[in-house]
């Protein structure tokens, strides 16, 4: 699971660090990659612990992308930070008023899902009211996702937000508790490309 050919130095030590710190090796290699890659993303042990995913919910995320899927992300910063993928952004899209009474997040998830109604892979790593509503919209059957990559961060509404996702029967990768976050989740996705383009 340690990169080695093609990966900056920092970035390869980094990795061996980690493989110090954490044994991922009960993982599948697939899964184990994920987790590593948020790891090593935001420095935080406990996402080794935390994360929950499957071989299930990975493969579905790797077809999605090889597949040229579009990745709809819940606010800017996930977006950026998922660079292994095209990601879009429909928070632009929705103004305060426009969104009232949902957060403009949240409504951004209803112009994702009209736009893309299936097979996306759904990336939210800041609002818990975005991912409570993805799992909203696709109870309404307004839309079927590949993936929901469901991470948000905050003491109102994050764990709780997971939870649901969890509950859903959605295919997801998702943590336990309040932790979470746009690179957190940015990172799940990255991962996933470099699987899709390995495979």
């Amino acid at each position: 699971m340690t990169p080695t050919s093609g990966v900056h130095p920092i970035e390869a030590e980094s990795h061996r660090i980690l493989s110090r710190r954490v044994d991922l090796n009960h993982l599948s290699p697939d899964v184990g990659a994920v987790v590593a890659r948020v790891v090593h993303a935001t420095a935080d042990l406990d996402f080794a612990h935390s994360l929950v995913l499957d071989q299930d919910a990975v493969a579905a995320g790797v077809a999605a992308l090889r597949a040229g899927a579009p990745v709809i992300a819940d606010v800017e910063m996930v977006r950026a930070g998922i660079t292994a993928a095209a990601a879009l952004c429909y928070l632009d899209d929705v103004t305060a008023e426009q969104a009232a009474p949902l957060t403009r997040s949240a409504a951004a998830m209803g112009v994702a899902a009209a736009r893309h109604p299936e097979g996306a892979v759904v990336v939210v790593g800041c609002a818990p009211t975005a991912l409570a509503q993805v799992v909203r919209l696709a109870a309404e059957r307004r839309l079927r996702p590949a993936l929901v990559v469901g991470l948000p961060v905050g003491f109102v509404g994050a764990a709780e937000a997971k939870e649901g996702l969890r509950a859903s029967g959605l295919a997801a990768i998702s943590n336990v508790g309040e932790k979470g976050g746009s690179g957190a989740a940015a990172a799940v996705v990255n991962a996933l490309a470099r699987l899709a383009a390995a495979s």
